[in-house]
C-alpha cells in the first residue's frame, strides 16, 4: 500500500509575492505527499518522487555571443569596476572558489587576501551576508540574493531594491543583478574619503547614494577610457554608437560571460534524469529517497535546480552585523517585504531565498551567512533544527564572527516561533541514514565544476592585478 506523509503542500515556482504568500499560508495545514510503496525497486521509487517535485533535467542553455562572453570575462576580474580599484566581482565570485569566496561573510573593498585567507581592512565591516556560487546563476532563476531584494522572469520587467530604479531593456536577471554591486559601499563602491590604490580621491564614493545613474556613468568613462575597452564594446554590441553606451551594455556582457561560463550540469544526478539507472550509487539512492521523501527536504528544493524560487526560515543561528532596521538581526526576506507588502513581511521574518543545490558539494559554507562548514553538518542542523538552534557550536565561526554572534533566548525564541512548517519537525535520521543524504548531495556534482581555473585571464585592460 502507498504511505501517506502528513506534511505541507509546495508550491514549486513562486511568480509573484501572492502566491509566495498562499503558499506560505498554506503551508501550515495538513495534507498528504504520496510516497510509493518500499516493495518497489529503488528506481520505480525514485522516479515516482521526483515526477511529483518536478526534478526534470535543466536542458541546454541558450548560448551567449562570444565577444560579449569574452568582454564579460574581462569586465568580470578588472577592479577598475570598484572605486578603490581593488575588487572585481571575481574577489567574491572567484572560479578557484566554485563561483564564490569560501567565507562565511564576504569582504568587500579595503580587505586583502583572496578566498578563506581574506580578511577585513582596518576600519571596514564585512558584507552582512554569504557570498552566493555563480555556478548555474541565472538557469531559471526568478530571485536573486538572499533576500530575493532582485526579482523578475525571462527578460523582466525586474524588481529591484528600494531606490533603485533598474534601466529598461536588461535582457536577464543576471544582467539585472550586476548593475547592483558596483553601488554598495561596502561591496565595490567604498566609503566617502577613500582614496584608490594609487593615492587619488575615489570619485565614485563622493556620489550620493541616490545618484546611482551618476555613478554607473562614471563607470563607463572609466572602462570606455581604455583602448581596448572601447574597441571590445564596440564588437560586443556593434549596433550600438559609442555615445549610447551604457554600464548596463557592460552588465549585459558580465551576465553572458556568467550565464554561459559557470553553466554546470552534467552530475550524475544529471545522466540519471536523462534515464541512466546506473549514475547513482545505491547510497546516493537511499539519500534520494529520504531527501524527496520522509525527510520532506523536496518541499523547498524542487524543481529542475532544486530550489531558488521560494524563501524559507530554517532556524539559522544570527550572527554578523545584521542587515537594515533589523541590525545587527538579519530578518531576510522580511526586511525587503516590509515598505512593500507590511502586512506580509511578519510571515517572512528570518526567511532567506532557498538555494539551488546542483554543485553543492563545492560551495561551503552553508547558509546566508555561511553557518554551517560541511554538508554534514547541515543535515544534522535538519535533523532536529530546534536543538540545533539552540545549541549552536561557536567554534564553527572565526573568533570575531564569535563574538557578533547573537544566540539570546529572545531571539532563538523568535526564530523558532516563524519556522517553516516542513522544518518544524525532528527527522530522527540515523548516521547511516545522514550519510545517505550527504551522499545525495554529492551526486549532484558536475565533474567539471571542481576545476574552474580555466575562467581566468591571463590579464585584464586596466592593467591592475587580477584578483
Amino acid at each position: 500500500m502507498p504511505i501517506r506523509l502528513r506534511s505541507a503542500p509546495v508550491t514549486m515556482r513562486s511568480r509573484s509575492l501572492l502566491l509566495g504568500l498562499l503558499w506560505f499560508l498554506s503551508a501550515c495545514a495538513d495534507s498528504d505527499l504520496l510516497l510509493p510503496p518500499s516493495s518497489m525497486p529503488i528506481d520505480q521509487q525514485l522516479r515516482q518522487l521526483l515526477a511529483q517535485w518536478n526534478v526534470v533535467p535543466i536542458g541546454p542553455i541558450q548560448q551567449q555571443a562570444p565577444a560579449r562572453v569574452e568582454l564579460g570575462r574581462l569586465l568580470f576580474f578588472d577592479k577598475i569596476l570598484s572605486g578603490n580599484r581593488d575588487v572585481a566581482c571575481a574577489t567574491c565570485h572567484h572560479p578557484l572558489h566554485h563561483g564564490a569566496d569560501g567565507l562565511h561573510l564576504a569582504i568587500g573593498t579595503g580587505g586583502t587576501g583572496l578566498g578563506p585567507a581574506r580578511a577585513l581592512g582596518p576600519g571596514r565591516q564585512s558584507v552582512p551576508r554569504n557570498s552566493p556560487s555563480l555556478l548555474n546563476q541565472g538557469l531559471r532563476a526568478e530571485y536573486l540574493f538572499w533576500d530575493g531584494r532582485l526579482s523578475g522572469h525571462g527578460s523582466g520587467p525586474f524588481t529591484a531594491p528600494p531606490g533603485v530604479v533598474l534601466p529598461a531593456g536588461l535582457s536577464n536577471i543576471v544582467a539585472a543583478q550586476a548593475m547592483l554591486p558596483v553601488l554598495n559601499r561596502i561591496e565595490m563602491r567604498g566609503e566617502r574619503g577613500d582614496r584608490d590604490v594609487f593615492g587619488n580621491p575615489n570619485e565614485l564614493a563622493e556620489y550620493e547614494d541616490s545618484e546611482y545613474p551618476l555613478i554607473w556613468d562614471a563607470i563607463m568613462r572609466r572602462l570606455l577610457a581604455i583602448p581596448e575597452y572601447a574597441d571590445r564594446f564596440r564588437r560586443a554590441f556593434p549596433e550600438v554608437p559609442a555615445s549610447s553606451l551604457k554600464f548596463s551594455h557592460a552588465a549585459e556582457a558580465i551576465a553572458a560571460f556568467v550565464i554561459q561560463e559557470f553553466a554546470r550540469y552534467g552530475s550524475p544526478f544529471d545522466r540519471y534524469l536523462d534515464r541512466d539507472d546506473a549514475a547513482l550509487s545505491a547510497e546516493a539512492k537511499r539519500g534520494a529517497l529520504l531527501f524527496f521523501g520522509r525527510a520532506g527536504c523536496g518541499f523547498c528544493h524542487n524543481g529542475p535546480l532544486l530550489g531558488g524560487g521560494s524563501f524559507a526560515n530554517v532556524g539559522i543561528p544570527q550572527f554578523g552585523p545584521g542587515v537594515g532596521s533589523g541590525a545587527p538581526l538579519d530578518l531576510g526576506r522580511a526586511e525587503v517585504l516590509k515598505l512593500q507588502f507590511p502586512g506580509a513581511a511578519g510571515s517572512y521574518r528570518f526567511a532567506f531565498r532557498v538555494p539551488p543545490l546542483r554543485n553543492v558539494e563545492l560551495t561551503a559554507p552553508y547558509m546566508h551567512n555561511g553557518a554551517y562548514p560541511t554538508l554534514e553538518a547541515v543535515v544534522r542542523h535538519y535533523n532536529d533544527v530546534a536543538a540545533a538552534l539552540r545549541n549552536y557550536d561557536l567554534n564553527q565561526l572565526p573568533p570575531e564572527l564569535r563574538a557578533a554572534y547573537h544566540g539570546g533566548e529572545e531571539v532563538i525564541g523568535d526564530i523558532l516561533a516563524r519556522l517553516h512548517p516542513a522544518v518544524s519537525r525532528r527527522l530522527n535520521l540515523t548516521e547511516e541514514e545522514r550519510g545517505a543524504l550527504v551522499a545525495f548531495l554529492k551526486s549532484l556534482t558536475d565533474p567539471r565544476a571542481r576545476d574552474l581555473s580555466a575562467l581566468i585571464p591571463a590579464s585584464v585592460p586596466s592593467g591592475l592585478p587580477l584578483p
